[in-house]
C-alpha cells in the first residue's frame, strides 16, 4: 500500500513538473482587438475628505489646500448628474456653493461608463501608477477604482485595459509591476471569463506600459526587458500583447527621447506604439506637426506594428503651475480636437486614444464640464458656451468616422451642432 502511494506521489510530481502552469487568462474576450475602437485614458484619481478613502482632497488640492486661490484643477465638472457630491469652499457667480465628485465612489464610475456607452466611446485604459501602488493606501484606492470599473464595464458593455504608468519609478520597482499584475490576475480575476470585457489585441490580453524611452528616468533597458519578457513569456501570467507609451520623437530619437538606438529594438518587441502628443503642438502648429503622425504610422506598418496616436482637446494648468512659461493650449470650440481626429482618419489610423476622459487638473478632460465654474480667486475653463457634453459628442462621432460608419468630415459635422 505504501509503495503504491509513493508511486502515485512520484507520478503526480513528474506531471506537475512536466506540464506548464495553466494560463490565468481566458482564451477570448468580447473585445478581441483594439482596431476599430476609440478608447480614453481614465485617471480615476480624485478624492474628497469624506469619501472613505482617507486621501483628503486628492488631485484637487495644492500644497494641502483646496480653496479659492489654491487648487490644481483647471476645469470644473458638470455636477448635475452625480449621485454623490462633495461641498467645497468655492462658490458660483450666484453665490451658491460648488460641489465636486470623488472617483472613489462607485456611482461616479457608473456614471462615467454610462456616458461612454451613450456617446460611443468604446472603453478606457485604467491608469495604474507605479508610484501609487507602492503604498498600501494607494493600492487600496486603485483596486477600488478598478473593481468599480470592471462592474461598470460589464453593465455598459465597455472595454477595460490596464495601463502601467512608470513615471517616477525606480529601477527596482519593475518587480512591483510584476507583483501587481499577478495580484490583478489572481485576486481580481482581471482577464478571466468573468471579466470578459478586458481588451485583447492580436488574440491576447493587452497590457499598456507607459513611460518607455524618455530620457532622464531612473529606470531603463534592463527594466524594459524584464517587463516585456514577463508579460510575453511567463507561463501563467504572460502570453500578453503589449502597448508601449513612448515619447513624441521616438522614431527620430529626438526631443525628450533617450537617444539610445536600443529603444527601437525594444519597440519592435511590442504590438502597439503609442507616442505622447499632449502639449507638443497647438492650433497654429498642428498642420506642421501632423506629418509626424503619418511617418510614425508608416514606420510601424513597415515593422509589423500597430499604432495609436493621442488625440486631446486642449490643455491648461493655470491653477496648478501659474508660473509656467506656457500654461494653456486653447480648445477653440472643439475645432482643435476635431482637426486631430480628421487628420488621423485621413491618414488611415485604425484606433484612437483620447487623453483624457476625466483629467480636469490639466484641462484635457473630454467628459462633461460646466459653463458655470466657481468665481473668485481661482480661474477655470468653461466649455466656451457649448453644451457640457460637447467633447463626448465629438469623440464618439470621431470613432464612427474612423470606422467609416459616417462620411468623412474635415470640419465639425452640422449634426453635432
Amino acid at each position: 500500500m505504501k509503495q503504491k502511494l509513493s508511486l502515485c506521489l512520484l507520478f503526480s510530481l513528474i506531471i506537475s513538473v512536466a506540464l506548464p502552469a495553466r494560463s490565468g487568462h481566458a482564451v477570448k474576450s468580447e473585445f478581441m482587438s483594439y482596431k476599430g475602437l476609440v478608447m480614453a485614458g481614465y485617471q480615476g484619481w480624485f478624492n474628497a475628505p469624506d469619501d472613505g478613502c482617507d486621501r483628503g482632497w486628492n488631485h484637487y488640492n495644492k500644497k494641502g489646500l483646496f480653496e479659492p486661490g489654491c487648487c490644481t484643477v483647471d476645469a470644473w465638472p458638470d455636477m448635475s448628474e452625480y449621485a454623490i457630491q462633495y461641498k467645497t469652499e468655492f462658490v458660483h457667480k450666484d453665490g451658491s456653493p460648488a460641489y465636486v465628485f470623488s472617483s472613489y465612489d462607485k456611482s461616479t464610475t457608473d456614471l462615467h461608463f454610462r456616458w461612454m456607452k451613450e456617446y460611443g466611446i468604446d472603453g478606457v485604459f485604467m491608469q495604474r501608477f507605479v508610484q501609487t501602488i507602492k503604498s498600501k493606501k494607494g493600492t487600496a484606492h486603485s483596486n477600488t477604482i478598478l473593481s468599480n470599473a470592471l462592474d461598470a464595464a460589464q453593465k455598459y458593455d465597455r472595454a477595460i485595459c490596464i495601463m502601467y504608468d512608470l513615471s517616477g519609478m525606480q529601477a527596482s520597482d519593475a518587480d512591483k509591476v510584476i507583483e501587481d499584475w499577478k495580484h490583478l490576475v489572481d485576486d481580481m480575476s482581471l482577464t478571466s471569463r468573468k471579466n470578459n470585457k478586458y481588451l485583447y489585441h492580436n488574440g491576447k490580453p493587452l497590457v499598456a506600459i507607459w513611460g518607455v524611452g524618455f530620457k532622464g528616468r531612473k529606470y531603463g533597458y534592463p527594466e524594459f526587458d524584464k517587463l516585456i519578457d514577463f508579460f510575453r513569456n511567463d507561463k501563467k501570467y504572460g502570453g500578453c500583447s503589449i502597448l508601449l507609451g513612448v515619447p513624441t520623437a521616438w522614431r527620430e530619437l529626438g526631443g525628450d527621447t533617450d537617444h539610445d538606438p536600443r529603444l527601437h529594438d525594444v519597440i519592435r518587441r511590442a504590438d502597439i506604439v503609442h507616442p505622447w502628443y499632449v502639449g507638443r503642438y497647438d492650433g497654429d502648429s498642428f498642420s506642421r506637426f501632423a506629418p509626424n503622425i503619418r511617418k510614425d504610422l508608416e514606420w510601424c506598418r513597415s515593422n509589423g506594428l500597430d499604432y495609436v496616436p493621442v488625440i486631446w482637446p486642449g490643455f491648461s494648468w493655470h491653477n496648478m503651475k501659474p508660473e509656467a512659461k506656457f500654461n494653456a493650449i486653447p480648445r477653440d470650440n472643439g475645432k482643435f480636437f476635431w482637426r486631430q481626429i480628421a487628420q488621423c482618419v485621413e491618414y488611415g489610423v485604425e484606433m484612437f486614444y483620447y487623453a483624457m476622459f476625466d483629467e480636469i487638473d490639466e484641462g484635457t478632460a473630454i467628459f462633461k464640464i460646466t459653463n458655470d465654474p466657481p468665481a473668485g480667486k481661482s480661474t477655470f475653463l468653461d466649455n466656451d458656451g457649448l453644451p457640457s457634453d460637447w467633447y463626448l459628442r465629438l469623440a464618439g462621432y470621431g470613432g464612427r468616422m474612423m470606422r467609416h460608419e459616417v462620411d468623412f468630415s474635415a470640419g465639425i459635422p452640422d449634426c453635432l451642432q
